[in-house]
């Protein structure tokens, strides 16, 4: 099976981009190129795109990734009702929004100070008990 990719070019900090044709199995680095059909500059916005041989390879079964389908389809390439067009708008809902802090019920800071001298009195009770059995087999001797 084929897959349209875009192979990255161009020098550190400056990419620019061709969309491949590739075997989709293989790694974009590694797969075999069966054939280019356009460019992409993101810095510039600019895609040029040769329409028809992306029809034929579309035609054939190319998967596109989602960043090729919105470049395709501005460039009027027609695509087949099997793509999923990527979604235009840019609210993604949030997975497990009831684990997030901000929607994490506030806790109390008040309570926790008055716990704190309760819990210094308790240590001071227990050496006392622990002094009160080591006494004991000392007396049985």
């Amino acid at each position: 099976m084929l897959a349209i990719r875009l192979q990255r070019l161009g020098r550190k900090g400056y990419p620019v981009y061709r969309l491949a044709v590739q075997e989709a199995q293989r790694h974009p680095s590694s797969g075999r190129v069966v054939a280019y059909v356009g460019t992409y500059n993101p810095h510039t916005k600019e895609a040029s795109v040769q329409v028809e041989a992306a029809q034929k390879y579309l035609d054939n079964g190319a998967q596109p990734t989602p960043r090729v389908v919105k470049l395709l389809s501005d460039a009027g390439v027609k695509l087949p009702s099997w793509v999923k067009q990527p979604a235009t708008d840019k609210n993604k809902s949030i997975r497990n929004a009831e684990k997030l802090r901000r929607n994490q019920p506030k806790e109390e800071v008040v309570e926790e100070v008055a716990e704190a001298p309760a819990a210094e009195e308790a240590p001071a009770e227990a050496p006392a008990a622990e002094d009160a059995p080591a006494e004991e087999p000392a007396d049985k001797e």
